[in-house]
């Protein structure tokens, strides 16, 4: 069973200082007073909450105080994507909300489950949204998801744990603060929001700790069973809105731990298994039930797409990277750039003095279970993250990783293999968890020296503040709600380029309009592939492809009758209620006479040209 650390140096409480006020109901105080007390009790809490959310704000900083006017120097285009994916998701408040979406990639459709659209954290911040624009509700995620899954972490060690603060607030400021989690936070919400992750470990624990019959006269503790199980198939619910992929990689990790962990401790795994799996089950059979017609819808429905689109050849990580600093810390250079694949996927890179300090505190903690379990944790997932072929210093060796025995699975596809390197950051954060608080309880050299080794390694891997850049404003067309003489209600706007995965950024439009209406084509995973397979974005109608190509060389093309046939049948495939060409578009001026030449004269409102039919 996972243990509760203990110090021989813990004190008892003192005497309560409101202890007065309580025993006389007429002093007792108010709401105010009440807050108070209760603000002084976990005084220690609330300034770590408060270092973690300043630390976030700093990394993040570069996108305030004006969010509509900033973005991700290095990931801009999948920011557009969830900006526009958080849009649509606060049209639930309108009740304008289904998991196959038209407002984008018109008339087929987006299928919400098979993207990575952040469903309930876009729902819940849809009031943020309406309000203030989705680039901020952006900006807020961007910095909460790395401040609230560190103090998640933080109330895990603290409570579950019963590790000192000190020694929380380092572990906890690795899982979320780690280079994996501030690589992912250009732009990948899906991935940073891990607040709940904490929570399905905390459950996990309640679960097995209730199933332990020991000290118990009367066997397993059958309510704690029962309310474990509950909050683990509705914790796990919410994950798989927010991220599934989080879900999948804290499964897994779960998974190994708990075998190296029964391995470690079998008495415990014969006293704790029936009740134990009997309570997970439960809590799969719950989940499942809930997430069932979702889970059709993303796989089979409308859509819907079964396979992973990504190669894990292509995203695995290199052996070497493991070793180096990532390029988003303070410490690190431009030469770890060439073992990922971008700068969202800095997964692995701990370095050297990291790795050495936790393989350091590994060895001086002994074989406790817990221990047993994280390092075990740890391994696996490392070694799954190289992906189906090892790769080191960006050379294949042809030598196969463990990943080729998953690779084809259900599921799996899903996963790039370099991000199981994720889960390593909380397995280490524990680890230097649990050895800060042991020489903190300890007289001597250690008492000293483990917590200065592990700051100096955290310090190693400091990040540094995510790079932003200005973004170009929106036309006016879009901004002052022009489009509206232009589109009917619910109507298919046009723009011209149209948004294509490479080139999203039409798809602001959309954002800006609290996607209230649809668009072609765009920025998304959809079943365009051989036999349905998954692809990013979609094939161009011939008509895009010609104002694409205009727009790209800025040569005006021949247009005759049989390419103003095929843009009829083009507007009348879209549902098109609107063509629009803003000023601001690439060679505007030959856009607008090949736009005249397929469809006669356009109208000017604002700072656009349109066309309505």
């Amino acid at each position: 069973m996972v243990e509760p650390v203990t110090s021989a140096a813990r004190t008892a409480p003192g005497p309560d200082p409101d202890q007065a006020l309580r025993l006389d109901p007429a002093s007792r105080p108010g709401r105010a007073g009440r807050l108070l007390a209760a603000g002084r009790r976990h005084r220690a809490d609330l300034l770590a909450g408060l270092l973690f959310a300043v630390l976030a704000g700093w990394l993040t900083h570069g996108l305030w105080p004006a969010p509509g006017h900033r973005a991700l120097a290095l990931n801009p285009a999948d920011q557009t994507l969830y900006e526009w994916f958080l849009a649509v998701d606060s049209r639930a408040l309108f009740g304008d909300f289904s998991l196959i979406t038209d407002r984008l990639n018109a008339p087929d459709g987006v299928n919400l489950m098979a993207n990575t659209s952040v469903i309930a954290l876009g729902v819940l911040l849809a009031p943020v949204t309406l309000a203030l624009g989705a680039p901020v509700t952006f900006a807020l995620l961007a910095a909460a998801n790395l401040a609230g899954t560190a103090l998640a972490w933080y109330l895990l060690f603290t409570r579950t744990l019963r590790a000192r603060r000190l020694a929380a607030g380092l572990g906890a400021a690795l899982c979320g603060f780690g280079p994996g989690m501030v690589s992912q936070s250009n732009a990948h919400l899906h991935m940073t929001a891990q607040w709940l992750v904490p929570v399905i470990v905390w459950l996990v624990v309640r679960l097995l700790r209730a199933a332990d019959p020991a000290g118990r006269p009367v066997g397993p503790d059958h309510r704690r069973l029962a309310t474990s199980s509950l909050g683990l198939a509705v914790t796990a619910t919410v994950q798989v809105f927010i991220g599934e992929e989080v879900l999948f990689l804290t499964a897994l990790t779960l998974l190994v731990m708990a075998v190296a962990y029964g391995l470690a401790d079998p008495a415990l795994l014969r006293r704790a298994l029936p009740g134990f799996a009997g309570g997970l089950m439960c809590a799969a059979g719950l989940a499942l039930f809930v997430l069932a017609y979702p889970l059709w819808h993303q796989f089979a429905g409308p859509q819907g797409v079964s396979d992973g689109m990504f190669s894990p050849h292509y995203f695995s990580a290199d052996l070497t990277g493991w070793t180096r600093l990532s390029s988003l810390s303070m410490l690190g250079g431009d030469d770890a750039t060439r073992l990922t694949t971008g700068p969202a996927e800095f997964n692995t890179f701990l370095g050297w003095p990291l790795l050495l300090v936790a393989v350091g505190c590994a060895f001086w903690l002994g074989r406790r279970a817990l221990v047993v379990a994280c390092v075990a944790g740890a391994l696996v997932m490392a070694a799954l993250s190289l992906g189906p072929e090892v790769v080191v210093g960006g050379e294949r060796t042809g030598v196969p990783g463990p990943y080729a025995l998953l690779a084809g699975w259900p599921v799996v596809d899903g996963a790039l293999p370099t991000r199981f390197g994720l889960a390593v950051l909380p397995l280490v954060g524990t680890v230097l968890t649990l050895a800060v608080h042991r020489a903190l309880g300890e007289p001597g050299r250690a008492r000293r020296l483990v917590p200065l080794a592990v700051g100096a390694a955290l310090l190693s891997v400091f990040p540094a503040p995510l790079p932003t850049t200005d973004r170009p404003p929106l036309p006016e067309f879009v901004t002052g709600g022009h489009w509206r003489q232009c589109v009917r209600p619910g109507g298919v706007l046009v723009p011209v380029p149209t948004a294509t995965p490479k080139d999203p950024w039409p798809m602001r439009w959309g954002t800006a309009a609290d996607a209230a209406f649809g668009m072609p084509e765009g920025f998304f995973i959809g079943p365009y592939g051989r036999n349905g397979s998954a692809t990013m974005g979609t094939y161009q109608r011939p008509t895009s492809a010609l104002l694409a190509e205009v727009a790209r060389r800025g040569v005006a093309p021949a247009v005759g009758d049989r390419q103003r046939r095929q843009a009829a049948r083009d507007i009348e495939f879209w549902g098109a209620s609107c063509v629009a060409l803003t000023d601001d578009a690439p060679h505007a001026e030959t856009l607008r006479r090949t736009l005249e030449q397929l469809f006669g004269p356009g109208t000017r409102i604002a700072d656009a040209w349109t066309w309505r039919f």
